[in-house]
């Protein structure tokens, strides 16, 4: 067992490196990118295009949940062993992918075109252009579907090095067509939709050739296994309550924000979530590498090997995202002046508090994605999703109650809160986890970490002017310290003694910074 758990650090941190890596690339990629497009297009055409596109996205939450099902479904039944189920499981999920395209194909042909030519603001000579980019639209989400469970199957059997690979030619091949624009003379928006839909047809046959060549169960096999049609479906169902409610609570607070605010809070809004996406990308490359291995050793029956996986995902997940949020969060005013020049009014309060969302939230993975093995996600689901529903009312109750705008990403940070602590008595029956196991070996070993670390930035921050100086000092220290107490106190559930000696240290020499701290977030 310890040979194979030793493999298995060894591949989650391989995996780990070669997404990071992949990611690197493509943000680096997609940032110039971006900004050639909408030089090529102008303003005018790189908006019809986005939002265009984005009439399809709607329907997006659909193939959302099933994608989840089709991840859990095909990495249990590899985690079994058991090459018959896992080929049927394949070919079902294609069916239904096959289903799911279909819908989409339907609804684009009719509420998309609908909704393109009555209810959008686009200009009548751009209407035809306008078209093609939805038809292609909707064709490339057809495309992206069926890859859906050939991506499944390649994260399922953790080789990242494929999905990396075949991520990065994509975005080479969308690097190599900004600047066909540029050669071509014919209508640059309907030739960047064409060349897009030509590049999502190549990847997928990528996808598919991998897999055909690499995998025997993704050859497809004719069989109909209508008991797990059902269960499948009957998943991605309640999966889907559960991702309709965050894109409900999400775009619900956008639109409460506009009508209480104004726009202005709501770009503030905007910039705290591109921020906020850009950090949390980094922890879910590391959980998006170590997450098969939690559903495959629940499938072969390792109960306690899961958990020290869970616990494992939870604590380096969350040291992760506070090793990137820590100098964010302490100097998010001055990073977003010299991002922005202009910072709107309420980004930096915002852009804080969603952090705290984010860090509690880094915590609740693991949970999810146990819950997903067991496959009862009904309760949990409908509980969760609910609390998280929750969030909507009692925001409006607040800002009608004339409490700032930030109150509604309190209220989040709070719901957040307390869901991850219903998640954990919704799973101790299911999984055979121990609160009190979980207290020790996450809570414990984060709590000391925060309360540790926080001080010598603290100390430094208030101590010093607002300048370029203290930013890289603040910074510096920021990694030293957060570094330094995750390896002493972070990784080892034990020596309470180091921990005690060290924190008393600490304490003694800054009472006065904690004192400040209390209203750091929303006061500066």
């Amino acid at each position: 067992m310890s040979n194979q758990t030793s493999d298995n650090n060894k591949r989650i941190a391989k995996n780990t490196l070669l997404l990071y890596f992949r990611m690197l690339f493509m943000m680096a990629v997609s940032l110039f990118t971006s900004r050639v497009v909408l030089n090529t297009l102008g303003v005018e055409d790189y908006g019809i295009y986005n939002v265009v596109g984005g009439i399809v996205a709607m329907f997006g939450f659909i193939n959302g949940s099933m994608s989840s099902a089709t991840q859990r479904y095909i990495t249990f039944a590899l985690g079994k062993g058991d090459k018959n189920r896992l080929q049927t499981v394949f070919s079902t999920t294609l069916q239904i992918h096959t289903l799911i395209a279909g819908v989409i194909v339907l609804l684009g042909e009719t509420i998309g075109l609908w909704f393109l030519y009555n209810k959008m603001q686009i200009p009548a000579d751009r209407m035809d252009a306008a078209f093609w980019v939805l038809q292609c639209s909707i064709i490339a989400a057809v495309v992206m579907i069926i890859s859906v469970p050939y991506n499944a199957d390649i994260v399922a059997h953790e080789k990242m090095s494929a999905f990396a690979y075949i991520s990065i030619l994509e975005v080479v091949l969308k690097l190599a067509i900004v600047y066909m624009l540029l050669v071509f003379s014919f209508d640059k928006l309907v030739l960047y939709a064409f060349l897009l839909l030509a590049i999502q047809i190549l990847i997928r046959f990528c996808y598919s050739y991998y897999c055909n060549k690499h995998f025997e169960e993704t050859k497809y096999k004719h069989v109909w296994d209508k008991a797990l049609f059902k269960e499948m479906t009957g998943f991605a169902g309640w999966s889907m309550f559960g991702n309709l409610a965050a894109v409900l609570f999400g775009q619900g607070l956008n639109m409460l924000l506009n009508v209480f605010f104004g726009p202005v809070v709501n770009a503030a809004r905007g910039i705290a979530v591109q921020v906020q996406n850009a950090v949390q990308q980094f922890v879910g490359n590391f959980q998006m590498a170590l997450n098969p291995q939690i559903t495959k050793t629940y499938a072969q029956g390792e109960m306690q090997e899961m958990h020290k996986l869970m616990y494992r995902s939870a604590r380096f997940s969350f040291f992760l995202l506070f090793f990137l949020s820590l100098p964010v969060l302490f100097e998010t005013k001055f990073i977003l002046t010299v991002w922005l020049k202009i910072v709107p009014d309420n980004t930096v309060v915002f852009l804080r508090i969603m952090l705290c969302t984010s860090l509690i939230y880094t915590l609740s993975n693991p949970l999810v994605i146990a819950n997903q093995a067991t496959g009862k996600v009904r309760k949990y689901q409908a509980i969760c999703g609910t609390i998280l529903l929750m969030i909507l009312p009692i925001s409006y109750i607040s800002l009608r109650l004339g409490l700032p705008a930030y109150s509604v990403f309190i209220v989040h940070f709070l719901m957040e809160s307390l869901t991850q602590v219903v998640r954990m008595f919704l799973l101790r029956p299911l999984i055979g986890i121990r609160i009190r196991d979980y207290l020790r070996y996450i809570y414990s070993p984060v709590l000391w970490v925060i309360a540790v670390s926080v001080i010598l930035p603290a100390f430094v921050y208030f101590n010093m002017e607002d300048t370029v100086i203290r930013f890289f000092i603040v910074g510096i220290v920021c990694v030293l310290s957060v570094s330094l107490t995750a390896y002493t106190l972070g990784l080892s559930s034990a020596n309470s003694t180091s921990k005690c000696k060290i924190t008393k240290c600490f304490c003694k020499s800054t009472p006065l910074v904690l004192r400040n701290s209390i209203f750091f977030l929303v006061s500066h």
